[in-house]
């Protein structure tokens, strides 16, 4: 159904693109299958200099299909893919959806307690994990019943994929070489009747005396099972089907100047929703290359932009404040960015000012969940906003509502951001109360309740205040964490800030910010000089009453600064 014609942003919608996408009603196998058949011999990877083409991409998923459907996957069950960033990652994805079963990507920072619900809870029958994983999948297969257990773990070694010799400027530091190089010794499966079969890549490719059968999936058969928090109970999966991934995998390009001559720096993990769209979905659409960092290195990552001319980087602004942050950053050539974008966090204002004052660079951000498919909002490149998530991108209607009311609130006023699209997800995997929950009902279409609070403003451009279970309420005044940070990013000293709430005996809660110095800095400014300068800069019941100087902050594996680990610890 078009969007309301009467929504704000339409009015500045960039002229250059279409408002609805005439998305392909085909599978995400059959954009492998059409890109290796027009560029078989064109990088769609390049990992530490050595390049996988389209053909051989599509080649060896078609072996690892067949020995998929060999240990018996079918149509619909669920594979767990447990791995850095790596050529095998896209290997075994795109071998899951020829066999028209369903990817479950999990962290894999994840330890062997918490790995056992992504076994049980999506039913998965199958794991391809890193070597660096196997020992905690082999630990957590152990300890779930033996009719849930797994059917067969596949183990590759990160070395699989790299070339004999790294040539130096793309060398990664010692450690993260000998990790990457790293083998393990596979579990051994006992002789009962439900044990679990231990293989290794390289056995199962050069198995591939079992051509997998033909493909029968559609459109609106699911594809992938990512996991959320949520703010209560454990990880909930987000059923997604192709039909809801192929409208951001296409959008993507259309949104961000993309082309099959696009260089992108594959750097956000994989497993997390950013990472799977603009890493393993939307360059095998395209027909662009991806230079894979599996690990985040500002170092490299200058050096790989510089080498390899990257034209499109999409990240979390986390990593762009560490690269300012290398004594070595003005000796990066990023003359080749067209495109820079990313969300999970907003973009500081005096970070963003000095990508646009230092490289002619505007920082596009945009914003979107698990449960979006990544993007719902963006940034026009040629409009965009700082601090601010942008437009509903193609198809997408948001709204701002009262939360507790569920009504419309005027421009400019803050409440909960809802949004119906085409990318939005089918619901909670075995969680009908939760998906009900999710959902209300404006104009007879199907509004997602995001749970971010922010506003809109005349233009149609959307901007969060935080997340609805984050705000401080001290004496009676509503403190948006994120905001304070923001203000807190502009002082001279100030790396990395994180604000969070703490128990205040008169104001019930207070403001505390827990903050990471420039180097520079360390020594050399104190806990009471950030408070005076906040209570300067920002309104006296936003200013942090209190200051922890740390030497870094807790961050996910998608990069994200964990402010609940710090807010949970605060009591303590």
């Amino acid at each position: 159904m078009p969007v309301a014609a009467d929504r704000p942003h339409l009015k500045h919608w960039p002229r250059r693109m279409p408002r609805e996408l005439a998305v392909p009603e085909t599978t995400l196998w059959f954009n492998l299958a059409t890109s290796a058949s027009r560029w078989p011999h064109k990088a769609a990877y390049v990992f530490f200099g050595r390049p996988l083409s389209f053909l051989e991409l599509h080649d060896q998923a078609e072996a690892l299909a067949g020995w998929l459907q060999a240990q018996g996957v079918a149509r619909g069950d669920r594979v767990a893919l447990f791995m850095q960033n790596c050529p095998q990652y896209v290997i075994a994805f795109y071998a899951v959806m020829r066999c028209d079963a369903v990817v479950v990507p999990v962290n894999p920072m994840n330890r062997a307690e918490e790995f056992g619900h992504y076994i049980t809870d999506p039913d998965t029958k199958v794991v391809i994990c890193g070597a660096d994983g196997a020992a905690i999948v082999a630990q957590a297969n152990s300890a779930v019943p033996a009719a849930q257990q797994l059917k067969a773990v596949l183990v590759t070694r990160y070395a699989d994929a790299l070339p004999g010799t790294i040539a130096d400027e793309l060398r990664p530091a010692p450690a993260i070489e000998a990790w990457l190089r790293a083998d393990v010794e596979l579990p051994a499966s006992t002789n009962s009747a439900t044990a679990t079969r231990f293989s290794r890549w390289t056995d199962a490719l050069a198995e591939a005396r079992h051509p997998a059968g033909p493909p029968q999936g559609q459109p609106d058969d699911m594809a992938l099972l990512p996991y959320t928090s949520g703010t209560t109970g454990l990880p909930k999966g987000c059923v997604h089907t192709h039909r809801t991934l192929m409208s951001n995998t296409v959008g993507g390009g259309t949104w961000g100047f993309g082309s099959p001559e696009t260089v992108s720096l594959g750097v956000v993990p994989m497993f997390h929703i950013t990472g799977m769209l603009y890493g393993v979905l939307g360059p095998i659409f395209l027909g662009a290359t991806v230079v894979i960092l599996p690990r985040w290195d500002r170092e490299l990552a200058g050096r790989l932009i510089s080498t390899y001319r990257v034209t499109h980087w999409t990240c979390i602004p986390t990593m762009i404040i560490d690269l300012f942050n290398s004594p070595d950053y003005r000796s990066f050539d990023l003359s080749s960015l067209v495109y820079l974008s990313g969300g999970g966090a907003a973009m500081p204002q005096a970070v963003a000012e000095r990508l646009r004052d230092e490289f002619g660079l505007t920082f596009a951000e945009g914003y979107g969940l698990t449960e979006t498919a990544a993007p719902s909002h963006g940034n026009p490149p040629e409009r965009a906003k700082l601090q601010c998530l942008g437009m509903p991108i193609f198809g997408v209607d948001s709204r701002v509502i009262d939360p507790d009311t569920l009504q419309e609130v005027p421009v400019g006023e803050v409440g909960e951001i809802v949004t119906h699209g085409p990318m939005v997800f089918k619901g909670y995997w075995k969680h009908p109360d939760a998906t009900r929950a999710a959902f209300i009902e404006i104009d007879g279409q199907p509004f997602f309740r995001t749970g971010d609070l922010g506003r809109m403003d005349e233009e149609g451009y959307f901007f969060i205040t935080d997340r609805l279970k984050r705000m401080i309420n001290a004496s009676g005044y509503k403190v948006w964490p994120s905001e304070v940070e923001l203000l807190l990013y502009r002082h001279p000293a100030v790396a990395e800030a994180c604000v969070i709430s703490s128990k205040d005996a008169y104001r019930g809660e207070t403001v505390k910010a827990v903050i990471v110095l420039r180097a520079e800095a360390v020594g050399h400014t104190t806990e009471q000089e950030i408070i005076d300068w906040a209570h300067e800069h920002m309104a006296a019941y936003k200013a942090p009453r209190l200051v922890q100087f740390v030497d870094v902050l807790p961050k996910s594996g998608a990069g994200k600064v964990m402010w609940r680990l710090l807010q949970e610890k605060e009591p303590a």
